[in-house]
């Protein structure tokens, strides 16, 4: 029976984008192997299901293939089988709808609101009625 390391597969399958990235998922504890927490070198076999937390939902795979060679977009769903419960997708929807998924208030560039919020509270009122001359 054919076997891979599952950084390997998680990059082959496309799930991440570099192998590093993947296998940095699985150190910080994102991947779990039939609910277990995995290390990066784990070998997975056809029928296991893996859980990769992808903030703010848990996507689910069943593996078909074990493969460690990165295949096309097309070939993915031979290799492996997209078992997400659809409530997932919904927490997904709902973050999308409440606005930013990752970005706590008060980090990362103002918006546009805040910007004009600062304007609005750096600027005195009583500068708006009153002419300066300073060519005296």
């Amino acid at each position: 029976m054919a076997e891979a390391r599952i950084d390997k597969w998680l990059w082959a399958v496309r799930i991440f984008k570099t192998r590093t990235i993947a296998a940095e998922a699985c150190k910080k504890g994102r991947v779990t192997l039939n609910n277990a927490q995995v290390k990066a070198s784990r070998m997975i076999k056809p029928g296991d299901v893996i859980q990769v937390k992808k903030p703010p939902i848990t996507y689910s795979f069943k593996v078909l293939q074990a493969i460690e060679k990165r295949v096309g977009a097309k070939l993915v769903p031979e290799m492996m089988e997209n078992v997400t419960t659809p409530d997932q997708y919904e927490l997904l929807e709902l973050s999308k709808i409440s606005g930013f998924v990752d970005r706590a208030r008060g980090t990362g560039r103002p918006t546009k609101k805040d910007r004009r919020d600062i304007d609005e509270f750096a600027t005195p009122e009583f500068l708006d009625d009153m002419e300066f001359d300073f060519d005296e």
